[in-house]
């Protein structure tokens, strides 16, 4: 049976299951959802997809789980990819999981929109500053780590590279410059040589030309 991903383009958060399930050979496809008319709001969505209004939803049969990385750990268990050689590396790509949710995609995802998908007399140049300072940390964090190494856990790729990149390779303006950090580009780039990589609006529906 394929495995849906209601997921859109634009939406890291769901690059991050999309990019997991694409690499892992699964089976899928994507199940587009109309967020920017409102769908996560509606009753429809809440009572028949997620009651939380969260994008991505992975649906496998009678399993539907939200949450990127928990939709990245199912993928895990069913293929043994990503996870993490060992115990502890396993539990290192949690950490960097958990890291990422609050330092670093909360952070660009919402810096992201403010900055390019609401209109301009509602941006507020003191929030998008303060979210662009926290991302600048996060940032150099990221980029300490990954100096004298390929991947941000063990020896080869894992979810926790898989959800740190999930808003880097987007276009749109949010206070990210590659060239300014050189592991992180470099990492980025290993990412996209991947087989199989491809690019946030060439794996899921929904891209900010859709509404130009």
């Amino acid at each position: 049976m394929t495995i849906k991903l209601h997921c859109f383009g634009e939406s890291g958060h769901s690059y991050k299951a999309a990019l997991a399930l694409e690499l892992s050979g699964l089976e899928w496809e994507p199940v587009y959802i109309d967020f920017f008319n409102g769908e996560t709001r509606g009753q429809a969505y809440r009572t028949e997809v997620n009651e939380m209004g969260e994008a991505p939803v992975l649906v496998d049969g009678e399993t539907k789980l939200t949450q990127s990385a928990v939709i990245q750990q199912y993928i895990s268990d069913k293929t043994g990819k990503f996870g993490g050689a060992t115990p502890e590396d396993a539990r290192e790509v949690l950490r960097w999981q958990f890291w990422d949710n609050h330092k670093l995609s909360s952070f660009a995802g919402i810096a992201r929109f403010l900055m390019n998908f609401i209109p301009e007399d509602k941006r507020q140049p003191e929030v998008i500053a303060f979210l662009q300072g926290r991302l600048k940390g996060a940032y150099a964090i990221l980029d300490k780590h990954l100096e004298g190494r390929d991947w941000i856990v063990g020896d080869s790729v894992t979810n926790a590279d898989l959800t740190c990149c999930g808003y880097l390779f987007y276009p749109e303006e949010f206070g990210f410059d590659r060239a300014e950090w050189p592991h992180i580009n470099a990492w980025l780039d290993r990412i996209s040589a991947l087989p199989g990589w491809k690019h946030p609006y060439d794996l899921m529906p929904g891209n900010p030309s859709d509404r130009a």
